[in-house]
Parts: structure tokens; sequence; C-alpha cells
């Protein structure tokens, strides 16, 4: 059997399986989606959103990319973001990346990595020289990467709170919070590393007055 025949046959014992658990399982799925959050999180494969929650089908909206960044040129993220908050009206936006992130570390080397990657991990670098000070104190090579991983996560939750999607939601409806948080590979274990309620104030340069 092929790799790619397994996940089907696994996926028809996961459908049986639901339905004779649950027999409107799908049928309630079919007609409604009404999550609370917004998972951004990264592509790795090891950080399955749902499966480290235990949340089911339904219950999380999730955006993945490599990192876990929040871009404010990435149509992508700011199509996912729209719809979360003003359609499906979510309450809660959490930034989720993980310790050992290889997108990361692949940012504080010099390797290049051709154009596309490059372009994508200058943005971590970005957070490197302005956290410069801090992370170069830190001698230990591992640990260094993961503070710079919460970093990350940090200014992430920082360029949503700077979306004017963000703030006319913040304005209109005090929703959503947004969260930081960092999802630990070794012991399974989610650290919340930053936190914004709706309708805090940030840099004024960033906050817009006309919404």
């Amino acid at each position: 059997m092929e790799s790619y025949q397994k996940l089907l046959k696994e996926n028809k014992f996961w459908a049986i399986d639901k339905i004779n658990n649950k027999p409107d399982f799908f049928e309630n799925l079919l007609h409604v989606q009404t999550p609370e959050f917004l998972w951004i999180g990264c592509s790795d494969s090891r950080v399955p959103p749902n499966e480290i929650t235990q949340t089911q089908p339904g219950e999380i909206f999730i955006h993945r990319n490599v990192a876990n960044l929040v871009i404010n040129t990435d149509v992508n993220l700011l199509s996912v973001l729209d719809y979360a908050v003003n359609h499906l009206k979510i309450k809660h936006v959490i930034v989720c990346g993980h310790y050992g992130c290889g997108g990361v570390k692949a940012a504080t080397t010099n390797n290049d990595f051709n154009q596309v990657l490059n372009m994508w991990l200058r943005n971590i670098k970005d957070i490197y020289r302005i956290h410069r000070n801090e992370l170069d104190a830190i001698k230990d090579e591992d640990l260094r990467i993961d503070r710079l991983v919460e970093l990350n996560v940090q200014e992430q939750v920082m360029n949503l709170a700077k979306s004017s999607i963000i703030q006319r939601a913040w304005k209109n409806e005090n929703r959503p919070d947004l969260h930081g948080w960092v999802y630990g590979l070794k012991d399974g274990i989610i650290n919340p590393v930053f936190e914004m309620k709706a309708n805090t104030h940030i840099d004024p340069i960033y906050e817009y007055d006309n919404l």
C-alpha cells in the first residue's frame, strides 16, 4: 500500500468511528461553523492544533505558515483574519509558535535559501535585529533560538494589533483578545508568553482614528 493510500484508509476509519459515536456529527458540521478561536500557527507537522488542544472539528479556525508569521502584505493571512473576525465573529486570536522552530533557526544564519524563503525569513531577521542586545547576551544557541521563538510570537501578536481588521473589531465589538503561545516539542505543553486584551493601546503611529 502506498503511503498516501494509508491516509485515505485511515480517513474512512475515522469517519465511521465519528458516526458510530455520534450519528449526527457530520450533519451538525454541515450547516454551521461557529469557532471561538482563530489559530495562526507554524506549518510544522509536529504541531497539529486540534490534537494538542484536544478540540474537535468546528472549534478552531486555522491558518498555518512557516514560523507563524503575521505579515501586513500577506493577502492569504489577511483574508483568513478578515473572515474569522468579521464573519465568524471569533473571540480570540492565538499565534502559536513552537520551541525548536526550523524557520526561526534558519533566520539566524547567513545561508542563502533562495528568493522566496529569503523574503519570508527576512521578517524574523528584523525581529532579531530589534532584540539583538537581549539575544546576543544568551550564549547557549538553543536557548537563544527559543527566546527568539518567543519574541517572534510577541511581534506577530503586535502585528495583529496594528491591523485595521483587529482595531475595527476592538472599537465596535470589544473583541477579539490576542494571545501569543509557544508549544514545547519536548513535553507537549503550551507556554503562554504574551497577551493583548481587546482595545489595548499600541504605539499611536499604528492606531487608526477613522475606523
